[in-house]
């Protein structure tokens, strides 16, 4: 029998008085929140305060900004009393969480002037609001519950941006059996819109990744006071560069539970084994800086091994704590800060390059030193010998690690060593190493480096989470793997690679669907630097070719980076060491690889507008990441011109670089073990549902070589691995398409409708309207994922199209659009609609194009008014695909018109449509703001004024608001009133001029 909302609401509040919370159920209001604060805070802090003291206390610490409130909780404040004495004073308990007190309160009402949401459950940590839990009974989705609570947040006086409730870190929602968490953060954080860049729902889980789904389990483990207290205090992360809150998920809590706990005891050294994209940076970040208030460690060194990984470290710690580590320069830089007393430089980010040549007597600068009879490195850090140190690696299993880890083991006797590795060495895919003077010499002449294995250096396994979890647990996608000429009789053996004009041919047929028209990008993972020069060359000479043949072939944009010849570079120097086939393949001809370099360096300048040399290598080398990282076809501030479709690379980016943005990585290139696992992994960051997984298109056909990484990497988890890691087989998902367009016909029919895009609406009723959301979608899904299999045979694309063809899915799409914003207007709105419309999520996503455009769609009918020449696409199509774009929906109610206002008697330039386009949209822009000012009896000027300060400043001010109504001469309640009629209609009007840009302020009024 199905629990009552009320029944889970008590037997919550049951288990959380059985955990030692005290119940409150006298705290009903914001008076009673307040006066419960207030003696929590004077007591804690020893402190009598006035009334008058009291309000003043509460408006400096209450602020309409979370992070601002989350760092007002997290430090000590400072508060002058009516008699001029200074106090200090903390919110928290701050120095031992565990010791504040917890409460639990139900059914709070804030009661502001235009909010009456009832809170289910709230915890409260010294009398501040910092759990809100909202109980459901149906079986919703989690995103669409996180939905809701954002809809209340979004709600006009609120509480939560002028009251306590600004306070609140954490949600959590639950339907008994299913409960996530999720943590509070500023409305752009999130986005539920065509972009879908919202901040992640977690499952709770064990140490084995077990979820603890169920509420009172949750409750057990979870909200037990102690683990509340620290979740909060230490396993929040405040990352000022995006001015967001992060909660660190399950397993990287454990894993930083599990290194803090052996340097406690003092146990030896340990790794942590968590996959590629799964956070490490955030994992080692946390666990440094709770290193840091260690007083028995002296010092804390983050080992990275090569200069680039140094830099994004340095960078991703310094997000996450402004200024928290600084940049070594140099070796001597990176000794002088190791010998420091400074508190800002117990934690050290460095390359084991600069470690190793610290601890390196025979290095040439500490020859150098020793002939002028100055102190060596080595000597200098004397001090340090007998001391604590921990050393955290990241990346543990690179070749380099051996030699080093001796001589710090030797240096520093009492050090720590910690690696972080989402790729572990085991025996089966260690290094091979000549063994002398041993009989496992004698055998072969050499011997497997077991030494080198990640368990021999580092000891033991201290936490485990695979790829197989990660999969699991949707934090990063699962791989399709194309293999080039698998269904051929004359399919490559393993390791064999075809001819490059293949290759090049295979990709300009297949990157579109890849990259589902070129809304992500590649990368091509060639055998040697001599492989990826021919590449690139062949690759402007047959797209060239296509060219010539065809103006309406679309060039793909290539870049290519490789390192040159290191000749006395350190800089290089340092990025080779870990790029051995580039570092090996610079001795041969170097010259010519340079001439090479400098040559597709200049193409790259020439289409990117920048100016690098090959003297600089490494500003060209940041700049091609940066344009794969920001080149999200969405943005419109991005254009075309400026994105890198491919890039050609022999060892870079296949190890510790992320892009969301990259999904495809083409490979003529042998690869084993963890390199096949590191490269693949490139391609595997989630983002949202137009990414539904990696794409591999292997043109050396190393099944084998696949089948055994997985083996390998998979953990405890060998049963299931492959079929968590590798997408389901075109054929499979071809009938799960065709099932779900049956489902949809079937539903139509039960309504007594054709399955029509006309048809949609005609449903009767909201709920059936909601039934074809969920059937819609899921068809569109399932086609999303069709359009990115690059092994679709040509009896499968034409079955698909059969089923559903591409007209008749856009009119489709179009009608979901129309359906979806009518509910979404309606959701939250209260009764007199069904439960279904008040769970249902929308996934826009699905229904953006990643080409459409405004310049596409400037393009498109410049095209429709010519009478003669290239295939066009009638007015009415270009309409119909406007319709179908959940991008454009701003611009629906502007530019469907206005295409239909241009004449047809001759044909148009684009230049012509364009700024025709910005005429009608200003025009109609002022036709509509003089319709408001009317209905609202205000002058037309004052209100375009109002309007157009807002705009300017990015800023709504709400002192502005009342100048604009005080000629209405209006009391405060009636004006009050008025402004919130006023601000439902202005509010669509400001958000279209905005752009899609925050405005600061007005999401008080959303």
């Amino acid at each position: 029998m199905m629990l009552k909302e009320k029944e889970i609401e008590q037997q919550l509040i049951n288990r959380l008085r059985a955990l030692k919370y005290t119940y409150r159920d006298d705290i009903r209001d914001k008076a009673t929140l307040e006066q419960n604060f207030r003696q929590k805070f004077e007591a804690l802090n020893r402190v009598n305060l006035t009334d008058a003291e009291f309000t003043r206390l509460r408006d400096e610490i209450v602020s309409a900004d979370v992070f601002t409130a989350s760092q007002v909780l997290r430090e000590k404040g400072k508060f002058t009393r009516e008699d001029s004495t200074p106090l200090e004073y903390m919110l928290v308990n701050l120095r031992d969480w565990c010791k504040n007190d917890f409460e639990v309160i139900n059914q709070l009402r804030i009661n502001t002037d235009n909010s009456f949401h009832r809170y289910d459950v709230i915890l409260l940590i010294n009398g501040l609001p910092l759990v809100q839990i909202e109980l459901k009974t149906l079986q919703i989705s989690p995103r669409r519950a996180m939905e809701q609570i954002v809809d209340y947040k979004n709600d006009p006086g609120n509480g939560y941006g002028n009251t306590l409730l600004c306070f609140m870190q954490l949600f959590i929602v639950s339907n008994e059996t299913d409960t996530r968490y999720f943590a509070n953060n500023r409305d752009q954080h999130f986005s539920f819109n065509a972009k879908e860049r919202f901040l992640p729902i977690y499952q709770h889980a064990d140490k084995e990744n077990n979820k603890i789904t169920h509420l009172q389990e949750f409750a057990d483990d979870f909200l037990e006071k102690c683990s509340l207290g620290q979740l909060i205090s230490r396993y929040m992360v405040l990352v000022q560069s995006e001015q967001k809150i992060l909660i660190m998920r399950p397993y990287q809590i454990y894993a930083v539970k599990a290194i803090i706990e052996c340097i406690h005891q003092n146990r030896g050294n340990g790794y942590i084994w968590h996959t590629t994209g799964s956070g490490k940076t955030l994992t080692s970040f946390k666990t440094s800086t709770l290193l840091k208030d260690n007083p028995d460690i002296e010092k804390c060194l983050f080992v990275v091994d090569r200069k680039d990984l140094d830099r994004q470290t340095r960078e991703e710690f310094n997000k996450f704590q402004s200024g928290c580590v600084e940049h070594n320069t140099n070796t001597e830089t990176l000794v002088r800060r190791m010998v420091s007393d400074d508190y800002a430089d117990k934690v050290i980010v460095t390359t084991i390059q600069k470690l190793g040549l610290a601890l390196d007597e025979n290095s040439k600068r500490n020859k150098a030193k020793q002939k002028e009879g100055k102190q060596t490195y080595k000597q200098r850090l004397e001090p340090l010998r007998d001391k604590r140190v921990v050393f955290i690696f990241d990346e543990c299993h690179r070749s380099q690690f051996g030699e080093n880890h001796k001589a710090i083991k030797a240096f520093f006797p009492k050090a720590q060593l910690f690696g972080f590795t989402g790729t572990p060495i085991f025996p089966e895919n260690a290094s091979y190493v000549r063994v002398d003077n041993t009989a496992e010499a004698a055998q072969d002449g050499k011997a497997v480096a077991y030494d080198l294995t990640t368990e021999k250096i580092f000891e033991k396994e201290l936490h485990a989470y695979t790829i197989t979890h990660a999969i699991d647990d949707k934090n990063v996608l699962s791989f399709h793997i194309d293999y080039f000429g698998k269904d051929s009789d004359n399919k490559p053996q393993n390791g064999q690679t075809p001819p490059p004009e293949a290759v090049i041919e295979a990709i300009l047929e297949k990157h579109d669907s890849a990259t589902d028209q070129r809304r992500f990008n590649a990368i091509l993972a060639t055998a040697s630097i001599n492989h990826a020069i021919e590449y690139y060359t062949r690759f402007q000479t047959l797209q060239a070719d296509k060219q010539a043949a065809d103006k309406n072939f679309q060039p793909l944009h290539i870049a290519c980076v490789f390192s040159p010849p290191a000749e006395g570079n350190k800089d290089v120097q340092q990025l080779q060491e870990d790029l051995t086939q580039e570092k090996e393949d610079n001795k041969q001809a170097p010259e010519q690889k340079k001439a090479a370099l400098k040559t597709i360096i200049a193409d790259y300048n020439a289409q990117y507008d920048s100016n690098h040399s090959i003297n600089e290598f490494d500003l060209y080398y940041q700049d091609v990441q940066q344009h794969i990282k920001d080149q999200q076809y969405s943005n419109a501030d991005y254009p075309r011109r400026k994105k890198i479709d491919i890039t050609i690379v022999v060892d870079m980016l296949l190890t510790g670089f992320d892009s969301k943005y990259l999904n495809t990585l083409y490979v003529d290139k042998n690869l084993k073990h963890h390199g096949l696992i590191q490269a693949f992994s490139r391609t595997n960051r989630v983002l949202n549902d137009s990414k539904p997984w990696g794409n591999i298109l292997d043109f050396r056909y190393q099944e084998n070589e696949v089948d055994s990484a997985i083996e390998l990497f998979s953990g405890a988890a060998k049963d299931k691995a492959r079929e968590v890691w590798l997408v389901d087989p075109a054929p499979e998902v071809v009938a799960k398409y065709q099932e779900a367009v049956g489902q949809l016909e079937s539903f139509m029919q039960s309504k007594g409708l054709e399955c029509e895009p006309s048809q949609v609406h005609n449903l009767k009723g909201d709920n059936a309207k909601a039934e074809f959301i969920n059937h819609f979608k899921a068809v569109q899904r399932l086609k999303t994922q069709l359009e990115q299999y690059t092994d679709l045979d040509k009896q499968s694309q034409d079955s698909i199209e059969q089923q559903l063809p591409s007209d008749t899915l856009r009119s489709f799409k179009a009608a979901y659009l129309d359906t979806a914003l009518e509910l979404k207007r309606k959701q939250g709105k209260g009764k007199g609609i069904g439960e279904i419309v008040e769970q249902l999520e929308f996934d826009l996503v699905l229904f953006a194009s990643s080409i459409i455009d405004y310049d596409y769609i400037m393009g498109l009918l410049a095209q429709s008014t010519e009478s003669t020449g290239k295939t066009k696409m009638s007015r009415q199509q270009v309409v119909d695909m406007i319709s179908a774009d959940a991008n454009l929906v701003a611009e629906r109610d502007d530019i469907i018109p206005y295409i239909y206002s241009l004449p047809t008697d001759r044909p148009l330039q684009t230049s012509e449509i364009r700024e025709g386009y910005q005429h009608y949209k200003t025009q109609k822009a002022a036709a509509d703001l003089a319709g408001i000012a009317a209905k609202h009896e205000l002058s037309g000027d004052a209100l375009q004024s109002f309007v157009d300060g807002i705009i300017a400043r990015m800023i709504f001010d709400a002192e502005q608001l009342t100048d604009l109504l005080s000629p209405l001469e209006l009391g405060w309640k009636a004006r009050r009133v008025v402004e919130l009629a006023l601000m439902e209609d202005l509010l669509p009007y400001l958000q279209k001029l905005a752009d899609g840009r925050e405005i600061s302020g007005l999401e008080v009024y959303e």
